[in-house]
């Protein structure tokens, strides 16, 4: 049979063609699309003649043909439906039912194999199938393209599930596994690096990228983990890179291994210090990253980059906190105590970084970023000056001369002898510069320059502390976080120290500074009351035996009157106050200005030992025996003072020239104190502690015999210090005796009252008592609240009251 050919059903016909100048367009249209222009310009981009093509191909004219198909195709479908409905029942594909154009609803079913064959078969069959153009042909290869992609991409996302799977378990481990495989990790680095550093020089590099980790704690064992392995590594001296030229040239290779091992630990220990200064503004490290500054500067200061970690430490001197203050301080007093490790180059920087430091705060600093300064050294000839160049070249022509006589006597020697001399003289001048160079000690004139900046720039902090105190201040003035002159105790602890250090051309203004802040600022010691320093007793106290240290230390050099000192030091006697002032203060003034090797004016001495002796009558027992013992020692070294423990009528009046005792004058040389009588020592012989007692007694048998000696048996600070530790275990009479009255009515009333007859404590007695006390407090709380509401109304009243008399006023 042949076959028929394959029928393609005729498109409908292309609208007909209008031409453009019959075409009206209205100014409404043209509005529109100028407002929807951007949905207008799909039009532009419209492909017309590949529509017309598909439109207008025609392959049969027969149009019934087309019509008999759809109604057997529509003829079919009900056919089969019926089916379905009376034979056939499959559970429905969709959800919701489909309407038809009829508006019948009905399921979507699941077709037989056979039906589903036929319709297969008949569709192939079916002469009436449009043949696919080369654009539809491109259409559906790029479907089947996207489709591909589609399903390679459904396949991938299929296989990371697995790897999100293998993410969810790794983040399941827990952090302290993680954090143990870093301390393994930690301790096998280090051992390796110990073991061998030049070999494996690199692993620093790796610890340090492992103490970046965001888990503090292992950013701390990590610092300190390098901390340990850098002091072990570092070498005894300074590390210098070498130059362009130098690289460029021609090695071994253990000069190469060399220069890779340094330049390697050289920039692991910039990074790890740059570290450090970073973590320590953070408030988690600071602490830790503050010790590790410390412990490097206190071992390598001799290292590269002791700069930035002298700047860092030296930063937190005076810090709040007193672990970083303690560690700052520590790690400075080490620097200043082993110079033999740097040479005396980083005491020097440090000191003058701890002066900026003063000067940039205002002097308002802790009390210990000053302290520190008392654990240098200095050289004891570094106070003498040293020979000038004068004499040294006068000396050199002495020789040259002498030497020239003497070779005048000899015989002209000959020009080889001559050069010989030349050649010994130039080799042993070579010698002795490379044993300079090889030798560890130190050049004495390069080691007494820096110790010369050191002290000059030590006292010029010390004298700007003392103008900071001395200048006048206003009412309003705050106080810093550490007082008022936090630094003024270090600073006179470091003169005292120091004082025969100082050069003479300041000692004059350094006396005259001391003297002014003796007075509590004042220039006349009338007017102390109207303070401008506002200085404590204690603080003046430690003015005047500076005053003397400096004096005794430089007593070949100086002639100063201290007459003033003495002054001060009479008046801040009744200033005085055990519990706010220092005792121990007290006992050395009294020992250094008084009891030490020294003859004083029999009017001035006979003052104090009135003043001390009044003193002695009202103060506690440590304080009482110092005095008391400054009074022997002066009475045992001005025999006619001794007139005052007679009771004759005007006392020692006899050899004063001043016939009556003025105890309110501030001058001890005009009070008179000869023409008194020590009638204070009849009453501290009964004192209740028994060493006043004694010494009081001892005290008023002697006499005026001037061949009479005494034996001193203790200084006032041994005095004050033996007597403060027996006073820790010694018991008051007072004291003991309120004791013994408590216990005495405690016991009356508990066996009185509150034991029974069967001699147990009655519970509903004390119970009663109990309550009886506590509605008593009640009830004294309530009047309290009560008074005070009643003194709010009676204001209110009155304040009403001066409203109306006012308003009063005005309306008159």
């Amino acid at each position: 049979m042949v076959k028929k050919k394959q029928k393609i059903i005729l498109p409908p016909d292309l609208p007909p063609e209008v031409p453009d100048e019959e075409v009206e367009v209205s100014d409404e249209d043209l509005d529109f699309v100028d407002q929807h222009s951007d949905y207008a310009n799909f039009m532009s981009k419209i492909d017309t003649p590949s529509l017309t093509k598909h439109v207008s191909r025609v392959a049969d004219a027969n149009e019934g043909a087309l019509e008999l198909l759809y109604e057997k195709k529509l003829r079919k479908k009900l056919e089969n439906k019926e089916k379905e409905e009376n034979t056939l029942e499959v559970d429905p594909i969709d959800a919701l039912p489909l309407k038809t154009a009829d508006g019948q609803l009905y399921y979507r079913r699941v077709k037989e194999p056979k039906e589903a064959a036929e319709e297969s078969g008949e569709s192939i069959k079916d002469p009436a199938l449009v043949k696919p153009t080369k654009a539809e042909k491109r259409l559906k290869t790029k479907k089947l393209r996207k489709e591909a992609k589609k399903q390679a991409k459904e396949e991938e996302v299929q296989q990371t599930p697995q790897e999100e799977v293998l993410d969810e378990v790794k983040k399941d481990l827990t952090a302290e596994e993680a954090n143990e495989k870093k301390k393994y990790k930690f301790a096998e680095l280090g051992t390796t690096l110990l073991a061998d550093p030049e070999s494996n020089i690199r692993l620093l590099k790796e610890m340090l990228e492992i103490s970046k980790d965001g888990d503090s704690t292992i950013v701390i064992l990590g610092l300190k983990s390098l901390l340990a392995v850098f002091k072990d590594i570092i070498p005894g001296y300074r590390i210098r890179l070498p130059t362009e030229k130098e690289q460029e040239m021609k090695v071994s290779k253990d000069v190469k291994k060399m220069r890779f091992y340094e330049s390697t630990l050289l920039s692991a220990y910039k990074a790890y210090v740059q570290k450090l200064v970073a973590l320590q503004q953070q408030t988690v490290y600071q602490q830790v990253a503050t010790r590790c500054l410390c412990t490097l500067l206190a071992a390598v200061p001799h290292f590269n980059y002791h700069e930035s970690l002298l700047a860092a430490v030296v930063k937190d001197i005076s810090s709040q906190d007193d672990v970083i203050r303690k560690l700052c301080c520590s790690a400075v007093k080490s620097l200043f105590t082993n110079e033999g490790k740097h040479g005396g180059e980083v005491t020097v920087e440090a000191v003058r970084r701890i002066a900026e430091l003063v000067k940039s705060h205002n002097c308002q600093l802790h009390p210990d970023s000053l302290e520190v300064f008392l654990s240098l050294s200095f050289d004891e000839d570094l106070g003498k000056p040293e020979r000038s160049d004068m004499d040294k070249k006068a000396k050199y022509k002495k020789f040259k001369k002498r030497k020239g006589s003497e070779e005048s006597n000899q015989k002209p020697e000959n020009d080889r002898k001559k050069s010989r001399k030349e050649l010994m003289s130039k080799t042993r001048e070579e010698v002795n510069a490379d044993y300079k160079a090889v030798s560890s000690d130190q050049d004495p004139q390069e080691r007494r320059k820096m110790q010369s900046q050191t002290l000059s720039a030590v006292f010029q902090t010390f004298f700007r502390v003392l103008k900071h105190t001395v200048q006048p201040r206003s009412e309003g003035s705050v106080h810093g976080a550490f007082g008022s002159h936090p630094l003024l105790d270090p600073c006179l602890n470091g003169i005292g120290k120091f004082a025969h250090l100082i050069d003479l051309d300041f000692m004059a203004d350094l006396m005259q500074c001391l003297r002014k802040l003796a007075g509590n600022g004042n220039k006349s010691v009338d007017s102390s009351d109207n303070s401008s320093c506002q200085l404590t007793v204690s603080e003046r106290l430690r003015c005047c035996i500076v005053a003397f240290k400096v004096m005794r230390n430089n007593l070949d050099a100086l002639n100063v009157d201290l007459q003033e000192f003495f002054i001060q030091l009479y008046n801040l006697i009744l200033k005085y106050q055990p519990g706010r002032d220092d005792g121990d203060l007290l006992a050395e003034a009294l020992k250094i200005m008084l009891c030490d090797e020294r003859q004083h004016d029999m009017q001035r001495a006979a003052a104090f030992i009135k003043r001390l002796a009044t003193f002695a009558l009202c103060f506690r027992p440590a304080e009482s025996m110092a005095a008391l013992v400054t009074v022997k020692h002066l009475l045992q070294k001005n025999a006619k003072c001794r007139n005052l423990l007679e009771n004759d009528a005007g006392g020692g009046s006899v050899a004063g020239a001043i016939a009556k005792f003025q105890p309110q004058v501030l001058d001890p040389n005009l009070c008179g104190a000869l023409a008194s009588v020590l009638w204070e020592l009849n009453l501290l012989m009964k004192h209740y502690h028994p060493s006043v007692s004694s010494i009081a007694s001892t005290i008023s048998t002697m006499n005026a015999n001037t061949n009479q000696v005494f034996r001193v048996h203790a200084s006032p600070q041994q005095a004050y210090t033996e007597l403060v530790k027996e006073n820790e275990s010694f018991a008051t009479p007072s004291a003991i005796k309120r004791a013994n009255k408590r216990k005495g009515s405690n016991s009356a009333s508990v066996q009185g009252s509150d034991l029974n007859s069967s001699g147990e404590i009655d519970e509903n007695v004390v119970r009663s008592k109990l309550s009886e006390h506590f509605a008593l407090l009640r009830d004294i709380n309530e009047n309290e609240r009560l008074r005070s509401e009643m003194d709010l109304t009676r204001q209110s009243l009155n304040l009403y009251e001066t409203f109306k008399k006012k308003r009063k006023t005005r309306s008159d």
